[in-house]
C-alpha cells in the first residue's frame, strides 16, 4: 500500500500525500484504471497524469477507435449513428482490458460506462474512477471544442444538463468517485491519488 513508499509530494496548501514509486506501483494498484464520467471532466488529462505519475501505460479508447476505424468519432457518429459506434467502442474497450501490460489507465468517452456490458467488464476487471464535475464547469471546458459529436450545433448546456440527469445515477456505481472543480491539474490529481489510497486501504481491511 502507499504508506509503505517514502516518497513525498506537496500538492497545493492543504494536500500531502504519500505516492507510490513507479518500481511500486504493483503495490498500489493491481489492475487497470479506467476513468469515467461526462465530457469536459478531465478524464483524458488526469488520466494522463495518473499514468505518469505511477510510471505505467496511458490509452484513450476514443483514440483507439478512431485509429481502427480510420476516420473520427464525430465522422463515425455521422456515418454510423451512436449504437454502432457504441458496439465498436465496447469491442475496443474489452481489447485494451485484455491485452498487455495489464496495469494502465484508460480514458474511455462518456458513454462508454453506461453501456451495461461495458460496464460490467470495467466493474470486474478494473477499478473505476468517475471524475464528477458541476454543468457550469463541464459547458466552459467543453465550448471551444467541436469534437464532441452529441454537442455539435445545439444548445451544449441544456443537452449536458440532460446527460447529467440521465447519467450521473449510472457514473456513481463507479468504485472511486472524485469530485473535479475549476483546479490545477495537480490538485485533481491529488485527490485522484488520495482516493485511490482510501480505496485499498478499505478493500485491504475487508
Amino acid at each position: 500500500m502507499i504508506n509503505r513508499v517514502d516518497g513525498l509530494v506537496f500538492l497545493g496548501k492543504f494536500d500531502m500525500i504519500n505516492i507510490v514509486m513507479k518500481n511500486e506501483k504493483e503495490e498500489f494498484i493491481d489492475r487497470p484504471v479506467v476513468m469515467v464520467g461526462l465530457m469536459g471532466a478531465g478524464k483524458t488529462s488526469v488520466g494522463r497524469a495518473l499514468a505518469r505519475r505511477l510510471g505505467i501505460p496511458f490509452v484513450d479508447s476514443d483514440k483507439e477507435i478512431e485509429a481502427a476505424a480510420g476516420c473520427s468519432v464525430v465522422d463515425i457518429f455521422a456515418m454510423y449513428g451512436e449504437e454502432e459506434f457504441r458496439r465498436v467502442e465496447q469491442r475496443v474497450i474489452e481489447r485494451l482490458l485484455d491485452t498487455p501490460p495489464a496495469l494502465k489507465v484508460i480514458s474511455t468517452g462518456e458513454g462508454a460506462f453506461i453501456t451495461p456490458a461495458v460496464r460490467e467488464m470495467v466493474l470486474n476487471r478494473a477499478l473505476s474512477v468517475w471524475l464528477r464535475a458541476d454543468l457550469d464547469l463541464l459547458v466552459r471546458r467543453t465550448g471551444a471544442r467541436d469534437t464532441r459529436p452529441q454537442l455539435l450545433n445545439t444548445d451544449s448546456r441544456k443537452i449536458l444538463q440532460q446527460l447529467i440527469d440521465e447519467r450521473y445515477q449510472t457514473y456513481a456505481l463507479a468504485d472511486i468517485t472524485v469530485e473535479t472543480r475549476d483546479e490545477s491539474l495537480r490538485k485533481t490529481l491529488g485527490k485522484v491519488l488520495r482516493a485511490i489510497d482510501d480505496y485499498s486501504n478499505k478493500q485491504e481491511k475487508e
